[in-house]
């Protein structure tokens, strides 16, 4: 009389004769790297995960694996700043992962992010007065009254404007630090 089997069983034999190619593997260790890595990105960009515990991982993981994790996670953190955030928290590691003194492009990127905010703040008064002088023409005006300048078509324009013209620098910042 046969035997009955579980399908687990079925499953089982049917697998002993697949063998995962090389590539295979590759692209399965690279994809666990890439998990661990967005992992430890995420975490250290919340402030749940210091950087030191960051490097004691990548030191636990062989050469190979450890030198793909570090370049992951400086192209994440590279490509990460921007100039809506103060971004310290990335240039520290970016600084730490390369073992360099980039204090020259810490001073540029914060320059810059001065900049931006202060033509962002003279475009929000720029368009605030807009607003404002808009309401009263339709009587609509005293100490109560505050315009919503984010909500504003004007300010998302002025706003893809600032980017505009900061981006090429922002862009240019990146690219010495990915070069270092």
């Amino acid at each position: 009389m046969g035997e009955i089997k579980s399908s687990l069983e079925l499953a089982m034999e049917r697998t002993k004769k697949i063998a995962i190619s090389e590539k295979e593997r590759e692209e399965i260790k690279r994809r666990e790297i890439d998990q661990k890595v967005n992992a430890f990105s995420n975490r250290y960009r919340e402030e749940h995960l210091p950087l030191n515990e960051i490097l004691r991982e990548m030191e636990r993981m062989d050469e190979k694996t450890s030198t793909l994790a570090k370049e992951t996670l400086l192209s994440q953190w590279i490509n990460a700043l921007s100039l809506k955030d103060e971004d310290e928290r990335l240039l520290k590691g970016i600084e730490t992962l390369k073992h360099l003194n980039a204090e020259e492009l810490k001073e540029k990127h914060h320059q810059l992010l001065s900049q931006y905010r202060g033509e962002k703040e003279k475009a929000k008064e720029k368009i605030r007065a807009q607003i404002a002088g808009a309401l009263k023409r339709e009587r609509i005006y005293g100490s109560a009254v505050q315009p919503n300048i984010e909500a504003s078509p004007l300010w998302q324009k002025e706003l893809g404007n600032l980017d505009q013209l900061f981006s090429p620098q922002l862009e240019e910042l990146k690219e010495k630090l990915r070069t270092l």
